[in-house]
């Protein structure tokens, strides 16, 4: 698959990919839930039906992200999926181009109609499908019936999909966050369509977890916040195989840590695996963080913590 970093790569794009036209979709995709994938795959047909490649646009950052960094917003929601996770799926599930937008001050400003024009058309869209909620352009002034009607002037098959639900339930990253966020990873997994993970590089930290007996794989996590914190009992995936684990992700305020890492510690493993990616999935919320009034009874704690993670995993 092809990565297109920004609005500004749009022309080496089309110098390497001349004559290429596509089927796309446009949005954040946070998660990559039941909802989005019937999009991606309609997305698909169409490609394969009318000789076209399949084509992505997620925005980075999110919308909301950047409105907070400007000062316009209080927060941001948390994201389920970093953009290299996006990229991995589509990757994965046959897309052939994926584009990210650049959400900066210049394509917030952008006209409904630059959007169409500076971008759709530039990147040869001849199908376009986006969600039954999908606005664009500056103020979100830009709606389904508006592409309607460009679609028509430009010969541009246009659809929307209807709201995806399950039990009676439309599907939405909102929702997907509140179940994670919960600990409700049963429902998480029934609307996700697989068991919420996260993957990233193990780093060095500050290795306190081997002095005290339980040595830790902290693993790099993006600005963005996620939707979990506190303990957890998880399975961990290094190469091809599959351990038991517990992980730990909050600020580590015992021993005065000021910003949020995830650590796990993985049962009965002792391989050297920094620098290397590992994914971690979520089996079962055990506690919230909290502090300790010293070492030893956060020791105390975490011994205790590992044996109901195993009586979790063994169930």
């Amino acid at each position: 698959m092809y990565l297109i970093r920004g609005q500004s790569n749009l022309e080496l794009f089309k110098k390497k990919f001349p004559s290429t036209c596509v089927s796309a979709t446009i949005g954040n995709f946070d998660g990559i839930h039941l909802g989005h994938q019937s999009i991606i795959e309609q997305v698909k047909r169409r490609a394969k039906e009318n000789n076209l490649l399949s084509l992505v646009f997620i925005t980075e950052p999110h919308a909301e992200e950047y409105f907070l960094r400007a000062g316009t917003v209080s927060s941001a929601p948390p994201r389920i999926m970093p953009w290299r996770a996006k990229f991995e799926h589509f990757k994965l599930n046959g897309i052939d181009f994926c584009m990210l937008l650049k959400f900066d001050r210049k394509f917030k400003s952008m006209s409904p109609n630059n959007f169409l024009s500076h971008i759709l058309e530039k990147m040869q869209v001849k199908s376009l499908i986006v969600g039954d909620d999908f606005k664009f352009g500056k103020n979100r002034a830009g709606n389904f019936e508006m592409l309607k009607e460009w679609g028509k002037a430009k010969d541009v098959y246009i659809s929307n999909i209807e709201t995806f639900s399950v039990d009676g339930e439309r599907v939405s990253s909102t929702m997907i966050r509140k179940a994670i966020s919960e600990g409700n990873f049963i429902l998480a997994k029934k609307l996700l369509g697989r068991a919420y993970a996260f993957s990233g590089k193990v780093v060095y930290g500050n290795q306190l977890g081997r002095k005290i007996g339980v040595p830790t794989a902290n693993i790099w996590i993006p600005n963005q916040k996620l939707p979990i914190s506190g303990v957890y009992a998880v399975k961990c995936f290094v190469g091809n195989q599959c351990h038991g684990g517990i992980a730990n992700m909050g600020i580590r305020p015992t021993v005065g840590g000021d910003r949020p890492i995830l650590e796990v510690h993985i049962f009965n493993f002792q391989k050297d695996i920094y620098g290397q990616r590992i994914t971690v999935q979520f089996q079962e919320k055990i506690r919230e963080e909290k502090k300790f009034e010293d070492i030893d009874k956060l020791k105390s704690q975490i011994f205790t913590d590992i044996k109901t993670a195993k009586t979790i995993l063994d169930a």
